[in-house]
């Protein structure tokens, strides 16, 4: 049960490429930010540890298969030989029933703070039911201390420059910020 303690390390998540299956106690003792990423956009190195997971319930915006996903990165979308500087996991559901365990987690932990709202539900998104807790589109973030604890949740349109300036102030050990 989600609501009831743990932490990101009683979670796993299959490389992009299927290779491995990561238990993400393997970031242990690191600040983590645990991205809904679609591709197009790059994160600059701002001292966390980035996991990424690709998702196509936005819009149709994810379309390609796990397997095409980095060939896509490297040469159309953004292209010019763009290679991610962070790990991707392979595409999944973070809303609805077939949502990822991890995502049902971190959503628990921490529900959204501000009136973002879904917008027309009807005609780009893609999943049942739909919970006031759910992801609002790609690029959402999720920030998670050393504990393995989820301290902090931006919405899609925050900078990541914002969550690093946020992240820094973050007294590591304390409860997340509601």
């Amino acid at each position: 049960d989600p609501s009831k303690g743990g932490t990101i390390f009683d979670y796993k998540a299959k490389t992009l490429n299927g290779s491995r299956t990561v238990s993400l106690s393997e970031y242990r003792g690191k600040t983590v930010l645990i991205v809904n990423y679609l591709g197009k956009i790059e994160l600059k190195n701002y001292g966390f540890t980035v996991l990424g997971f690709p998702c196509n319930q936005f819009g149709k915006q994810e379309p390609s298969a796990n397997h095409e996903l980095l060939a896509s990165l490297k040469y159309v979308r953004p292209g010019n030989g763009f290679i991610p500087n962070f790990i991707l996991f392979e595409k999944g559901d973070v809303n609805g029933d077939t949502e990822q365990g991890l995502y049902t987690f971190l959503k628990v932990k921490l529900i959204p703070t501000s009136r973002d709202s879904f917008g027309d539900p009807n005609d780009r998104l893609f999943w049942q039911p739909l919970k006031i807790n759910d992801i609002k589109w790609n690029f959402e973030k999720f920030l998670v201390g050393p504990d393995g604890k989820p301290l902090m949740r931006w919405f899609p349109r925050v900078p990541v420059s914002e969550v690093r300036t946020d992240g820094t102030k973050m007294p590591f050990g304390t409860e997340p910020v509601l």
